[in-house]
């Protein structure tokens, strides 16, 4: 079952990609929005945000039965994971004697959105949004990171952007060369979100530093920096339709990707999430 859930996601991904939508751009994250559940008021993850991709308040049919409601004829239910711990058994390669071992496994249930019941209240009240500038937010986000880790940032004119693990720095154009403030903190957190890679972080990469261009670990590690440099910009409330590149090949390049492999959009999103959060400063990262 494990497999199959991991195909589900993978599906409904490339579903969404193939009607030119890139699910990790959508505003379905931040502190006061997004999709949360009706039984404990709690935010999805960010990986559930993507499946969603609508925010608001999300119920089971069970619970729908349970409250004396009904879900609206030919709504169409959505998928949310979860990870449940398992005990297995598994023959110990120097012993040879089997063993006991606790995994998670990849489990999903269906949920839909509260409009799409009837006799079905909604538990919590709209999230209020806070009252903040949006680029003077992602600065302090920038600066409060870069302070607390000591990421260097360098502005060179030029046309590249990238992260140096050995250096621990992030090189960017200088800042007059982006076409607006909204590119410009487009790649800075996707750099930033590769700084949080490093062996003193959350230790993502192998061997001396950043994967290969154009290996399987370099699309991997580039899939983790988009959705957390996407998560951020939602975070902050800056509006990123113009500087997103919704081109046919960017499209096809992840299709490409993501249909090669059906546990890459669970793992970076996962990854995605610890990245953001480190970034962020919250709890748990």
């Amino acid at each position: 079952m494990g497999n199959n859930v991991y195909q589900i996601i993978t599906d409904r991904i490339i579903a969404e990609l193939e009607k030119g939508v890139i699910p990790w751009r959508k505003p379905w994250t931040g502190t006061q929005a997004g999709a949360y559940s009706h039984s404990t008021g709690k935010p999805y993850s960010l990986l559930n945000q993507m499946l969603l991709g609508r925010p608001g308040e999300y119920i089971t049919w069970s619970q729908v039965k349970a409250e004396g409601g009904t879900v609206r004829q030919g709504e169409k239910s959505s998928v949310v994971v979860f990870w449940k711990q398992q005990n297995v058994k598994e023959l110990d390669a120097e012993s040879g004697e089997e063993v006991e071992k606790t995994i998670p496994i990849l489990r999903y249930f269906n949920v839909f959105h509260v409009d799409q019941c009837e006799g079905i209240r909604k538990k919590y009240a709209e999230r209020p949004q806070e009252t903040f500038e949006p680029l003077e937010h992602a600065e302090r986000i920038q600066d409060t990171y870069v302070g607390r880790e000591g990421v260097r940032v360098t502005y060179v004119a030029g046309d590249r952007a990238c992260y140096s693990p050995a250096a621990d720095r992030v090189t960017l154009p200088l800042r007059e060369q982006f076409q607006s403030a909204e590119e410009f903190y487009s790649t800075l957190f996707h750099e930033l979100a590769h700084s949080t890679g490093h062996k003193s972080r959350l230790n993502r990469f192998t061997g001396s530093g950043c994967a290969a261009f154009g290996s399987s670990d370099y699309g991997k590690e580039e899939l983790v920096a988009e959705i957390t440099a996407a998560s951020l910009l939602n975070v902050c409330g800056i509006e990123t339709q113009s500087s997103f590149q919704n081109s046919a090949s960017y499209v096809d390049n992840w299709l490409r990707a993501i249909r090669g492999d059906n546990r890459l959009i669970v793992s970076a999103a996962g990854k995605a999430e610890k990245a953001a959060a480190l970034i962020l400063g919250e709890a748990g990262a």
